[in-house]
């Protein structure tokens, strides 16, 4: 599994929207400027965060983009699903995967199923708050 710089980039600004949280709407050129990232690039992915409900968006005088929880509430797990897809590192495990003859007798796939629940447990229980931390989690996982 790989990270795009989409998923990466969602990442970002979610943690420059709680960082700046206060209920206010933040101006899309402020967190373009902080986080030096496309503005056309960036409005995809606010795209994408607003339709799905991880933020809410406002066009006009006044408007921007805000939180619509509490940055405790937000998990990197739901924020990289919902700009990466399906977080899983093969295809077999995908959602709605095409059935594989083969799943039977595969040596492989309880280690890959192990791999995938490790990687969505730990992604699922960081939080936008976690990261905001000067010791945020990244190397006090054991596997």
């Amino acid at each position: 599994m790989k990270i795009s710089t989409r998923g990466r980039y969602a990442l970002r600004v979610m943690i420059d929207l709680a960082e700046h949280y206060s209920g206010n709407y933040i101006r899309l050129k402020d967190i373009v400027e902080r986080q030096d990232i496309s503005q056309k690039y960036l409005e995809g992915i606010m795209t994408d965060l607003s339709k799905s409900g991880l933020v809410e968006g406002q066009h006009g005088k006044g408007g921007g983009y805000k939180l619509n929880r509490a940055p405790d509430a937000y998990t990197v797990g739901e924020i990289l699903r919902i700009t990466e897809g399906d977080l899983a590192p093969i295809a077999c495990l995908e959602k709605d995967a095409a059935y594989c003859a083969r799943a039977g007798e595969c040596r492989t796939l309880p280690m890959w199923k192990n791999l995938y629940k490790v990687i969505n447990d730990y992604l699922d229980n960081v939080s936008l708050a976690d990261l905001m931390r000067e010791d945020a989690p990244g190397d006090d996982y054991v596997i």
